[in-house]
């Protein structure tokens, strides 16, 4: 294991800052996220962090001179820390140093400190592991809480009382979770019941960082872990209280309906299987998130959702609101999936008309993969028969998509007659009727009545301009 471990310091970035340390006679040591990764032989970490047992920010400074950037590094006097980028690798440098809080805000109040003093403050024991890089102490390991034991074990824990860690800063919460998706790792019992104590004091971090721990989440391979983790010791419902919602079965008449919040889990972990888009799985956690308001009982029918797609893609806006998400385009995206959700599921279960097909493409546009991709992660059934049949289906959905793409050319639609030229040929101004003929158009091409080109949409034009009462052009 230290051999191992020797090997990483190896780097120029690492040889250049042990001989500026030396130099400075400032003890220093390479630790946290980038040691950790390297035992666990995952991908080579591009953050950096460096512990100096004194001055951070002039080490920082020299080894800037030494590696020849040009660029100052980013200095936060506050924190004792100083910052910089070199090849493909984001540096921190912080000076040790102990820290105290106050209740009402996770922003340290900052003094200088030991060793000692400095991996007390930390939040986890796998974070804790160093690697001398002085010639003196050069591949020396610190592990004071036996971090290296707890990753062969695969569990993540805290460097002391969970309770207090997560006091502290209780963002440690989420990133307790987020390493437990990431690393596949379990979290100690006592930091579970940690986080189920302090869950309320999340209240005190900002929506920002909340939402950057889920996004994290979101983009594991399997954030359903993550998620569970969340609703199990009441964090979910403080996050996003829509998901919470869904959980449970309601029974009327020996009529039942599947759990939604875990059927929205699933769903979420068989997308991460064929996509990466953050937005995308996005979508697949909050696609039935209309369903609790939407949710009734019929009699002689069961239990019905019926507009959830709709309300969903409102509530969305809400919560990307709450968390000063995107509003641009990501907002829209999102929502253009939830609504079209149930679009391509109607068609597999039904005869496959070119009329619902093109209107289809002409709704998702180029999202339409990523709207297949959403609904063939929907199918949870553990029947093999109706998993078979639903595949199967959809397969058929696809390659009707293709062949009228392929004929009709409607992906990203844009109407073959233009305002301007049905104003000229008819010798009107703008006015209702241009609106009029151009949705009989667009209408009249999306039923298969013309063809998607110029010359068929232009004699409907003419035909149609004369049908409302406008003049021919002679």
């Amino acid at each position: 294991m230290k051999k191992n471990l020797e090997n990483i310091i190896d780097d120029n970035l690492f040889k250049t800052i042990g001989k500026c340390s030396d130099e400075m006679q400032i003890k220093c040591f390479l630790i946290g996220g980038y040691v950790r990764d390297h035992i666990l032989n995952l991908k080579k970490p591009k953050d950096v962090d460096i512990l100096a047992i004194g001055d951070g920010i002039a080490l920082a400074n020299k080894v800037c001179e030494d590696l020849k950037i040009k660029k100052k590094p980013t200095v936060y006097k506050n924190f004792r820390t100083a910052a910089f980028k070199y090849k493909n690798y984001d540096v921190e440098f912080v000076g040790s140093r102990k820290e105290s809080y106050i209740p009402k805000s996770r922003n340290p109040i900052v003094e200088v400190g030991t060793l000692d003093d400095d991996l007390d403050r930390r939040d986890f024991t796998i974070n804790c592991i160093g690697i001398g890089l002085n010639s003196n102490n050069k591949g020396k390991i610190i592990d004071k809480f036996n971090g290296i034991e707890d990753l062969k074990n695969k569990i993540i824990k805290t460097t002391s009382d969970p309770i207090k860690i997560f006091s502290d800063d209780p963002l440690r919460m989420l990133r307790a979770i987020r390493f437990s998706c990431q690393l596949g790792f379990e979290i100690h019992k006592d930091s579970i019941n940690g986080i189920r104590i302090e869950k309320n004091r999340l209240k005190i971090v900002s929506r920002e960082r909340i939402i950057d721990e889920l996004n994290k989440i979101l983009l594991t391979d399997i954030p359903s872990q993550g998620f569970k983790i969340m609703e199990n010791t009441g964090l979910l419902k403080l996050i996003l209280p829509e998901l919470t919602n869904l959980k449970g079965i309601d029974e009327i008449n020996g009529l039942k309906h599947k759990d939604n919040f875990f059927h929205t889990l699933e769903v979420l972990d068989n997308l991460c299987k064929k996509s990466k888009n953050l937005w995308l799985r996005w979508a697949a956690l909050l696609h039935d998130i209309g369903k609790y308001q939407t949710k009734k009982f019929v009699k002689n029918i069961g239990w019905t959702f019926h507009g959830h797609e709709l309300v969903g893609s409102k509530i969305t806006k809400i919560i990307f609101k709450r968390f000063n998400m995107p509003l641009n385009h990501k907002l829209k995206y999102v929502q253009k999936i939830i609504y079209l959700s149930s679009r391509p599921i109607i068609l597999s279960e039904d005869f496959v008309s070119d009329s619902a097909v093109r209107r289809l493409i002409f709704d998702a546009g180029d999202d339409i993969d990523d709207l297949m991709k959403l609904c063939e992660a929907d199918i949870t059934t553990k029947n093999p028969k109706r998993f078979n049949k639903y595949v199967n289906n959809f397969l058929k959905v696809r390659k009707k998509i293709i062949e009228v793409e392929k004929r009709d050319k409607l992906r990203n639609f844009q109407p073959p007659i233009s305002g301007e030229e049905i104003m000229d040929y008819f010798k009107i101004k703008p006015g209702k009727e241009i609106g009029i003929m151009k949705e009989f158009i667009k209408s009249s091409i999306l039923d298969g009545k013309i063809s998607n080109d110029h010359k068929s949409a232009r004699s409907l034009m003419i035909k149609k301009g004369i049908e409302i009462g406008l003049k021919k052009n002679e």
